[in-house]
């Protein structure tokens, strides 16, 4: 386990851009390996020099192997035509830049083989492009789109980046599909030079810009789950039928405690609940009870077998795909008010600084006595208590006590919390969208997040003290390459970050830009040095968090992930820990946690997208108005800005920034007008016109409200002194300057 770790470690500092060949003695000390660990991390690392990814260079510096003649990778395309090539087998170069003319009808996700191109020099550094000239393997042949006509011709327009060419197809009465139709099609041949793509229309989705045929098309664009099987269906049925509340021998009856759930007011699927009581010492005992999904899914079980594959619940605007049949998610294993029902208890005992003085684990059966949303409980904080029983008022109260206490704690051992307000979509009856407002962000938010994390860690402290292998959720620490590219980034703010900064300078960095304008910009910043949290069984600790220890129970209804630990919990409980690390042995944790850390980004993605869309549908009818924006983003091509309000990203192409000649200094992070001085930087805000919107590529085109360089200085002139030296050219060049 510690030699796969050290592995990954490795190769991720050896990838990062800003990576300089050390010896193997400096690269352990980036890396913080430990004396005790240095055996281990050797281990790795001779195993990746035997592979042949890793060489001994120069002076014993270690680099990762140089680029050969070619390149075997996974494609990954850009809509304006170009792409790049992420390589299967790490290399010194890293992804490989496809210009537009090299991309040979290679789309995203094929496996392809590119053949590299030297370009010469720039900076004393040879600049490679290359050209795809085989495509390998194709990740997908069937794409959603809309149906358009150009003369005689039928042809779909891929939505999204993954596929940008039209793809043509024949008979469209078949599917009686019409003009503007979102349609599923798949390619029957692929591109050639002077061919575009043939497809069949498999299914006709709906109108484009119908809410329900934009949500059908990303279902089907990310190959989310969507009904259950007969199967799955009557195992859930037949575990409701079953549940007998009076019958729950082994579990701690708690149904005359206080309990309530704080949720969105839309929410069904209540899986967390929380006491909170004194014991006879004076110390607080948070009860965070987590309904007991495992007791109804029995592991390999055809519902367990279809949980583990969707991996989560998809949450889209307006819409909800479970991970569990709606009678289990929705039913008997929603925590509902004045309802009995199953949990698995975890109660954490604290002193009054928010210390955990013990923890202990049961299996429970509990009656919520209050189901509340999160503005409820704000507005019992703020002294409005309307109708509330005094104990369910208290018990809000004392919430809030003990979860900022909690906060204190974990911030003051480095927990970091960055700034990135979410939006709420306002739709009208006909499911579109007519506006957006700032996502609530109440305090009663923060109290089930620290609760919630708190149990998390609790559990997973406990499972690994017993050395039982179980899911993890890790978050690595940040390299020290993507913390170099972060200062970098951060100088263009007037902010210097330390080498190898520690949690404590990152808190301190994000509190000093709390309420200014470059708050979202130094945010953004942020969180792109940070990797994505992932499901493993690494024992990597999770950096965001400040955690050494970490999983997730909290949610056994949406993540497949919580379940897994659910059933090891159960194994302790059981007093069965031989039988905890057997079924551990005969999961692939690895395998399933790749998968799982899978249907979680393409979750997210497809509500990202789906809302994108909504939001681009929105201001499609917009156009020629104003919003108000900050830069986000400096490029080569054009600048990219957030709108505050809607949270979409816009692009300003270099050529609408005025008339100047712009160009984009990667050294100082900023775009500058040559002739007029204007510098344009991360974080500024800026005051942007709708100029065009394109659905199906999901962008948005914006233009400064007025040209940033409305006047042109003249260059600068050299002295005219006049020369005392005649020579025949002197006059000629002097005519050349003046022209």
């Amino acid at each position: 386990m510690e030699e796969e770790l050290f592995r990954t470690n490795i190769l991720r500092v050896l990838q990062d851009d800003g990576y300089t060949p050390v010896k193997l003695a400096r690269l352990a000390k980036e890396l913080g390996v430990s004396d005790e660990d240095y055996p281990h991390f050797k281990a790795a690392f001779d195993k990746l020099r035997a592979a042949g990814h890793i060489v001994i260079g120069h002076g014993n510096a270690i680099d990762l192997k140089p680029i050969g003649s070619e390149v075997v990778g996974n494609f990954r395309a850009n809509p304006k035509g170009f792409g790049f090539v992420i390589p299967l087998e790490p290399n010194a170069h890293g992804d490989l830049f496809i210009p537009p003319d090299g991309v040979n009808q290679a789309m995203t996700g094929d496996i392809v083989v590119a053949r590299v191109k030297k370009k010469g020099k720039r900076d004393g550094q040879m600049r490679l492009t290359g050209e795809i000239v085989e495509i390998r393997e194709r990740a997908k042949n069937r794409f959603v789109g809309t149906l358009t006509r150009q003369r005689n011709d039928w042809l779909v327009v891929p939505d999204g980046s993954a596929y940008v060419e039209p793809i043509a197809v024949d008979d469209v009465t078949a599917k009686n599909a019409k003009v503007n139709d979102k349609v599923l099609v798949e390619i029957l041949t692929y591109p050639t030079e002077t061919h575009l793509a043939q497809g069949v229309i498999l299914e006709v989705l709906g109108k484009a810009g119908h809410y329900d045929s934009e949500i059908q098309s990303v279902i089907c664009q990310y190959h989310l789950a969507t009904d259950f099987d007969e199967e799955c269906l009557q195992q859930a049925r037949d575990a409701a039928q079953h549940f007998d509340p009076a019958d729950a021998p082994g579990r701690e009856d708690i149904c005359d405690k206080i309990i309530v759930t704080i949720d969105p007011p839309d929410s069904k699927d209540f899986d967390d609940a929380i006491s909170i009581e004194r014991d006879g010492q004076g110390h607080w005992v948070l009860g965070v009870h987590i309904a007991d999904v495992s007791h109804f899914i029995p592991m390999d079980s055809p519902l367990d077998e279809e949980a583990r594959q969707r991996g989560n619940s998809v949450y889209l605007p307006r819409k909800t795909l479970p991970m569990l049949p709606e009678i289990l998610s929705n039913g008997i294993c929603s925590l509902q008010p004045n309802q009995k029902r199953f949990a698995k208890s975890a109660y954490i005992t604290y002193d009054d600084k928010g210390k955990i003085l013990g923890a202990r684990f049961a299996n429970s059966i509990i009656c919520s006595s209050q189901r509340l949303t999160y503005l409820q409980a704000d507005a019992v904080l703020k002294g409005d208590t309307g109708d509330l029983p005094k104990k369910v008022v208290q018990l809000v109260r004392d919430m809030d006590q003990l979860a900022r206490t909690i906060e204190r704690r974990r911030r003051k051992n480095g927990m970091l919390h960055l700034d990135l307000t979410e939006t709420d979509l306002i739709f009208d009856d006909e499911g579109q969208v007519i506006d957006a407002q700032p996502a609530d962000d109440c305090y009663p938010h923060t109290i089930i997040e620290m609760f919630m994390v708190e149990a998390n860690d609790a559990v997973a402290r406990h499972l690994d003290r017993l050395n039982i292998p179980f899911m993890r959720r890790i978050h690595p620490d940040p390299s020290p390459m993507s913390f170099k590219t972060l200062a970098r980034l951060l100088k263009a703010f007037g902010f210097s970050l330390q080498e190898n900064p520690d949690r404590h300078t990152i808190q301190d960095l994000l509190k000093s830009v709390v309420g200014t304008e470059s708050s979202l910009a130094v945010n953004i910043a942020v969180l792109r040095s940070f990797e994505k949290a992932v499901y493993a069984p690494l024992h990597i600790g999770h950096y965001a968090l400040a955690s050494t220890h970490y999983c997730h129970f909290t949610s056994p209804i949406r993540r497949y992930a919580d379940l897994m630990v659910h059933r090891m919990l159960q194994h302790v409980l059981d007093k069965r820990i031989d039988k905890a690390t057997q079924d551990a042995a005969v999961l692939d944790l690895p395998e399933i946690g790749r998968h799982l850390s899978f249907t979680e980004r393409c979750a997210e993605d497809a509500e990202r997208e789906l809302k994108t869309v909504l939001i681009l549908q929105m201001l499609s009818n917009h156009l020629g108005e104003d919003l108000d924006c900050v830069i986000t983003g400096l490029t080569g091509f054009g600048v990219f800005v957030q709108c505050r309000k809607f949270g979409i990203e816009g692009l300003i192409r270099m050529t609408d920034l005025g008339p100047d000649h712009w160009e984009f200094q990667e050294k100082t992070h900023s775009i500058v007008g040559e002739r007029s001085g204007v510098t344009l930087r991360l974080g500024q805000p800026l005051k942007v016109r709708i100029a065009s919107v394109s659905i199906p590529a999901r962008q948005l085109n914006v233009v400064p409200t007025e040209p940033l360089a409305q006047t042109q200085r003249p260059p600068r002139r050299k002295s005219s002194k006049k020369k005392t030296r005649k020579h025949p050219q002197g006059r000629k060049s002097r005519k050349k300057r003046r022209r």
